[in-house]
């Protein structure tokens, strides 16, 4: 669903981008913005503000307009409240989408909204007010899902649709995943590091044990050659101890028969 959502504000910006680049009046334009800020499926903004054409109503009668375009980008009710003498006057649409953008912001924040913050944010005067704001506007258009306690009267944000960034915001998420991205390099260095080492050490290791097993079998082999010559002289000891006996017996027979 979050898909087809996305799918859709994508759709919606082609559309009205289109339209602008076939506009050229302040008044067409002026109009434009006003269409879309009171589209009750749009709630991206700021790559309408980086059109071109849209950029031909800095300076003339119809600038506010575009500073209307902003603060549905970045801004919300209350800022809207703070300024508003010096911006277009809202249609009940684009009060309606102001809100739904102003919960949002909220919900950036924290995800336990309590209900006196809403309702004042939202210039809600009472609870049944803002429970059917929250119900039929925010989660049945599916820009927020959540809980309603009535019983410690606060709105329990599961997920809320992202606004646009603003600059500032857009600066700082760069630089942290810059950070991130410098960070995890420093990491990957490391552990190709100790891999590398690991390898190494792998090597060493089978070097090691090879010179041992041969050396282990060096050795094998001189023990067995010294017992091969070992027992080859031990033989020939007692065949000569043989020899001698038999030539003991042989003797005092000759020796008989010379006296005979």
């Amino acid at each position: 669903m979050a898909m087809d959502a996305e799918r859709r504000q994508a759709e919606l910006i082609e559309q009205f981008s289109a339209q602008a680049a076939a506009l050229s009046s302040g008044p067409q334009l002026a109009a434009l913005v006003l269409e879309a800020t009171s589209h009750p499926a749009l709630f991206a903004f700021s790559e309408l503000l980086t059109l071109p054409a849209l950029s031909k109503l800095t300076g003339t009668q119809y600038a506010s307009s575009l500073d209307l375009l902003r603060l549905f980008a970045y801004g919300t009710l209350k800022d809207y409240k703070s300024n508003s003498s010096a911006l277009p006057a809202l249609l009940p649409d684009q009060a309606r989408k102001l809100k739904q953008l102003s919960v949002l912001t909220l919900a950036e924040s924290t995800k336990v909204l309590p209900y006196d913050q809403l309702m004042q944010e939202l210039d809600v005067s009472n609870v049944r007010e803002l429970e059917d704001f929250l119900i039929n506007e925010c989660m049945y258009s599916g820009i927020v899902r959540g809980k309603l306690d009535q019983l410690r009267r606060c709105f329990e944000v599961q997920f809320a649709a992202g606004r646009d960034l603003t600059p500032d915001q857009l600066t700082n998420m760069i630089e942290t995943l810059s950070d991130w991205l410098g960070t995890s390099d420093n990491l990957l260095h490391q552990i190709q590091e100790k891999i590398k080492w690991a390898d190494t050490t792998s090597e060493l290791n089978k070097k090691h044990q090879k010179e041992f097993e041969d050396r282990v079998e060096e050795a094998k082999k001189s023990v067995k050659a010294d017992n091969d010559l070992r027992g080859h002289d031990d033989f020939l000891s007692e065949s000569g101890g043989i020899m001698d006996f038999e030539e003991d017996r042989i003797r005092p027979k000759r020796y008989f028969s010379h006296l005979g």
